[in-house]
């Protein structure tokens, strides 16, 4: 019961704040959109924590206003909304996908978003240099967010890091910030059940990129993913059975 309110009750929300947030795009500037954004980050968040009983902890310190490229864990659907509420003014990476939703795409386009091709390939790279481009333009430098798994994983798994985070950490001079997370365990990908529990955002050291793309790659999804499991080991108990599989094992090609 719990699960379907919530269900209601985000959707609606997000349909009312797709309208809002459509309007304030017209403002000049990304300033009052930014704002209508965290509103609404703050607002899930609230309903979270009212109807299902997630309670959101952060660990570490979240790099509000810093110029840094956040590389982040994925297993819920949940995974931006936080961030957004926790990081400030935070420019992120996106999937097309999300332009699927009304009004979306205008509204990304305005907030500066990066929209990569699913697919990957030419258009998915060209759209990252374009990103780099747009943020190296900002007068005032933000934190850049990108999941560089690029698909959400189920609690336990993971994929190998894609490059995007390397290049674009190299192409504006600014470090890593590893971020694991363990939202999966209460708000599995983008599944219709919530569960009730703690879900931590734990920002890790930073990683300053060196020249060698594949040692940075892998020295940051080692990072993530350990800490992930370590999470998803603490919150054992509210952990899903059919997601986790033996061993907590992760295959990285």
């Amino acid at each position: 019961m719990r699960s379907f309110i919530f269900n209601i009750a985000y959707w609606s929300l997000s349909g009312v704040y797709a309208i809002i947030c459509a309007v304030l795009a017209l403002i000049p500037g990304r300033t009052v959109l930014m704002h209508g954004l965290r509103s609404y980050a703050r607002a899930t968040l609230i309903l979270m924590r009212l109807v299902c009983g997630i309670k959101i902890e952060v660990r570490g310190t979240p790099p509000k206003d810093q110029p840094v490229v956040i590389g982040a864990k994925h297993q819920s659907w949940g995974d931006g909304i936080v961030m957004m509420a926790k990081c400030g003014d935070v420019n992120f990476v996106c999937g097309d996908h999300m332009l699927k939703f009304p009004l979306i795409g205008w509204v990304l386009k305005r907030c500066g978003a990066i929209i990569l091709s699913n697919q990957g390939g030419p258009a998915a790279r060209e759209s990252l240099m374009a990103g780099i481009v747009r943020s190296q333009g900002e007068g005032r430098p933000r934190p850049v967010l990108i999941y560089p798994e690029g698909h959400l994983t189920e609690v336990g798994t993971g994929m190998r890091f894609r490059s995007g985070v390397w290049h674009m950490a190299r192409a504006l001079e600014r470090p890593i910030v590893p971020v694991a997370t363990n939202l999966g365990q209460c708000w599995p990908q983008q599944k219709w059940s919530k569960f009730k529990g703690t879900a931590v955002i734990d920002f890790l050291d930073p990683i300053q990129p060196s020249g060698n793309r594949d040692a940075d790659l892998a020295e940051l999804q080692t990072r993530v993913e350990t800490r992930s499991r370590a999470l998803e080991a603490e919150f054992a108990p509210i952990a899903i059975p059919s997601q986790v599989p033996s061993g907590h094992s992760v295959i990285c090609a």
